[in-house]
């Protein structure tokens, strides 16, 4: 199965409130769960729910890794 395939669930189960979180990495990383639209980049169509809730989990797993030190 291919990484699409298996996001296909996650994505319709989620709308809204995924977030990509790459691990690995000396810095914490989030992301929207979507891809960049630029179809709809300056239309005044885009929503920054998605964003919120990257910037949003960001923010918690900073406090938690913080606190975990």
């Amino acid at each position: 199965m291919y990484h699409d395939q298996g996001m296909i669930p996650v994505k319709m189960d989620s709308v809204g409130q995924g977030v990509n979180i790459t691990l690995g990495l000396p810095i914490l990383r989030t992301s929207v769960d979507h891809g960049t639209a630029f179809d709809i980049a300056g239309r005044d169509k885009a929503c920054a729910k998605n964003l919120k809730m990257a910037l949003r989990t960001a923010a918690q797993l900073s406090q938690s890794t913080l606190s975990m030190q």
